[in-house]
């Protein structure tokens, strides 16, 4: 009898494992300015299923457009989008209950961050009206020291409208963190600086940088799961293009376009992921079409075209594929819900769950473990 509940014991708690094991911490940022919003909202999210249910929300924080969390999970840092005012904020996260404790604040030394990522000595950020990027130390209490490296970006591009003047969109590391990357809207380039984590003001130092198509605007990029290869998203003209990457040096390879060849309307790329087995490459367009394309990536880091399918809402700002790849989430600025679609991880292919998280304007979407 013993021996049965023992085994019966231990197959229930192997049970319960894989069950949390398949739970993560959805997290979303979103723009307060709009409708009702509080802030940042954490989901837990069952990657068996889709299912999720809400945890706990933020109270009076302006724009958390975009966020990041820390390695250690007890932090989370986000942009507060708002003009020559914004600021970044640390806060304190409880993992297991979800909850969200504003820290410090700190003035973002540029208009409009809109992208955010850390490691555990610094936080660094792509300030867009700025047209620079600003890099920030952490305190031993994980609060945000003062900026102690600020890069300005000059230049413009052609589109008199768009690229006025710099635009710093995205800042990311290289797989091996020795690099940062980042795309500039405005001047129609990606910059590579050698990343030193330790330095006390020279943190990032200009390695190389390379122009894209003239008037294309490079929004967001991301690696190949070998990080041999960069695949940059252009907002202004839904370009695509893959490059070779080694040491802090990228050189073309390959372009094409997220548009099928009979689309007219007007165009806005926006956020660009692999699958988390790297088999698979997804983009969005926010413009007129509203809809994410689909890639298998090839050898050598060659794309073939899979399909496209409507994101099901209007202003795709930003999508996440939860860790396990079972699913795809979009976020909609301005339907103001994320559509949860299911993936096949042996096609690529989406399909719709009917499930929606109803949200005021989410912007960005991060899975972490709980």
């Amino acid at each position: 009898m013993k021996t049965i509940y023992a085994v019966l014991l231990s197959v229930f708690a192997f049970g319960a494992l894989q069950a949390q094991e398949n739970k993560f911490n959805l997290i979303v940022g979103t723009y307060t300015n709009s409708c009702d919003s509080k802030g940042i909202y954490v989901y837990e999210f069952d990657s068996n299923t889709g299912n999720f249910n809400s945890k706990s929300t933020t109270e009076n924080v302006i724009n958390p457009s975009y966020l990041t969390v820390s390695s250690d999970k007890k932090f989370v840092y986000s942009v507060n989008e708002n003009g020559p005012k914004s600021t970044i904020s640390t806060f304190g996260f409880d993992s297991k209950s979800g909850k969200l404790n504003l820290i410090n604040s700190q003035d973002s030394k540029g208009s409009d961050p809109c992208y955010i990522i850390n490691d555990d000595k610094n936080v660094i950020v792509a300030n867009y009206n700025g047209g620079n990027i600003s890099v920030f130390g952490k305190n031993n209490d994980g609060s945000l020291a003062e900026a102690k490296q600020v890069v300005q970006h000059f230049g413009k591009g052609i589109n008199e409208k768009r690229q006025e003047s710099a635009h710093v969109h995205m800042v990311y590391f290289s797989p091996d963190k020795k690099y940062v990357l980042s795309n500039d809207l405005g001047t129609d380039k990606v910059y590579i600086y050698q990343y030193n984590p330790n330095a006390t003001t020279e943190i990032l130092k200009l390695k190389s940088s390379i122009d894209v198509k003239s008037g294309s605007g490079p929004r967001h990029l991301t690696f190949s799961k070998d990080g041999k290869f960069v695949y940059v998203l252009q907002e202004l003209d839904g370009t695509l293009t893959r490059f070779s990457y080694a040491n802090g040096i990228l050189k073309k390879v390959f372009e094409t376009t997220i548009e099928s060849k009979e689309f007219k309307g007007d165009i806005g790329s926006a956020d660009i992921h692999l699958s988390p087995d790297g088999k698979f490459l997804y983009a969005t367009d926010r413009g007129t079409a509203n809809d994410i394309s689909t890639y298998k990536i090839l050898k050598q880091g060659k794309l073939k075209w899979v399909g496209r399918v409507s994101t099901l809402g209007k202003g795709p700002r930003n999508f996440a594929i939860d860790p396990t790849g079972n699913f795809l989430l979009v976020g909609h600025q301005y339907t103001n819900e994320i559509v949860i679609f299911k993936r096949d991880k042996t096609t690529g292919i989406l399909s719709d769950t009917g499930k929606r998280i109803p949200l005021c304007s989410p912007v960005c979407l991060v899975f972490d473990k709980i």
